[in-house]
């Protein structure tokens, strides 16, 4: 049988992302014994960074779950909501409406609250439904993969807590691609992942737990194995996982971490972020036709969406403009497929995205765009 021809691409979609070539060399490194002193060689510094990454302290513990960051959402939700409490999940697109869907799977007394596609939560909006509700538990998406909106997570979890309710918070596409100053945040658990702004492949959900988070956890029944953090979290203070790990991603994460913090430098790299931001922003103002699709402010800094001209159809971004740029070597991303599909119905113009979070450059994301341009000019 032939082997099958993969091709090489650019990836400038929202993960997986470009994986640097060191990052690759680093899955070479001997596999260790998850229970073994190897083990704490990888996994102390690992906890160290990510701590150094979300600009927190031992005041939250950083537990890593197999799986992806609905992993980690799905335990916040298992072990953080009660039997008989109220959850209510605060929606700005798909992955909003991915935490609300992990609850109601899970038989929690869930409620969403949507906002419109390209909408930040509205601080009063959601304020009137604190009011009605009163919810014991709320969560909500930092950074919008699908809209490319960013919440104000600071405000959001403030509010939340005026009505004495427990915010749990989805930062599985920014993190490590912005300021998070999560001992200020409000947050009591934030869950992000390995295959976004950090750059690894997938396999690990992060959750980042709060003291308040732990106590709750211990008072919560029914919260399985795997999604129960009051178990990861012993584990977590040995450094160790609560199953045996990809020790291949291990290896991976400790060598990425360790570039992130000590030669790019963390400040560094959210600069650069902000900086390819401003050169989408900048790009999309000379395309005559198009234009940002999030509200000035709430821009993420790792992924832009952006808005087509009337009359542009799902067929010409992913037959025409996507297929021409695999032509050239790079994976572009023709709009999240249920958003587009909901704007099409409603007879909205159509969006498309460009992710330029992780280890792509400013010099990457220039030429990207370049090519990007020629084929939009096209439709």
């Amino acid at each position: 049988m032939s082997k099958p021809n993969f091709a090489t691409l650019k990836l400038f979609i929202t993960g997986p992302t470009y994986i640097r070539d060191e990052i690759k060399e680093a899955a070479l490194l001997p596999e260790f014994g998850h229970r073994d002193a190897e083990n704490d060689l990888r996994f102390r510094p690992i906890r160290e960074n990510l701590r150094k990454l979300a600009g927190c302290g031992d005041d939250y513990e950083p537990i890593l779950c197999l799986g992806s960051g609905s992993t980690a959402m799905e335990a916040s939700v298992r072990s953080l909501v009660a039997d008989g409490e109220t959850i209510l999940n605060v929606s700005v697109g798909a992955f909003g409406d991915l935490y609300y869907n992990l609850a109601a799977h899970n038989g929690k007394k869930a409620e969403n609250l949507r906002f419109d596609y390209g909408r930040a939560i509205d601080l009063n909006v959601l304020e009137d439904k604190l009011k009605e509700l009163r919810p014991d538990v709320v969560s909500f998406t930092h950074n919008e993969t699908s809209t490319g909106v960013v919440n104000d997570i600071k405000a959001v979890c403030a509010l939340i807590r005026r009505y004495n309710a427990m915010p749990l918070v989805d930062g599985v596409s920014i993190f490590g691609g912005a300021e998070l100053d999560l001992s200020n945040s409000g947050a009591a658990m934030y869950s992000t992942a390995t295959q976004k702004a950090l750059a690894l492949p997938a396999g690990f959900g992060i959750g980042f737990v709060s003291g308040e988070a732990e106590e709750k956890a211990a008072t919560v029944t029914g919260k399985g194995h795997h999604h129960d953090i009051t178990k990861h979290l012993g584990r977590a203070r040995k450094n160790q996982t609560l199953t045996t790990p990809n020790c291949t991603l291990a290896n991976q994460m400790w060598r990425q971490l360790d570039y992130i913090v000590n030669e790019e430098g963390v400040q560094n790299r959210f600069d650069r972020h902000s900086a390819m931001r401003s050169m989408v922003e900048e790009w999309v103002g000379g395309l005559p036709g198009f234009e940002m699709f999030a509200p000035e402010g709430y821009r993420s800094p790792t992924v832009s969406t952006v808005l087509c001209p009337e009359g542009v159809t799902v067929s010409q971004l992913k037959k025409g403009v996507k297929e021409a740029l695999r032509g050239e070597g790079y994976l572009m991303d023709p709009g999240y497929g249920k958003l587009n599909a909901a704007l099409e119905e409603a007879g909205r113009r159509l969006v498309f995205r460009v992710g330029h979070m992780g280890d792509i450059t400013p010099a990457m994301l220039g030429e990207y765009l370049g090519k990007l341009e020629a084929e939009l000019n096209k439709l």
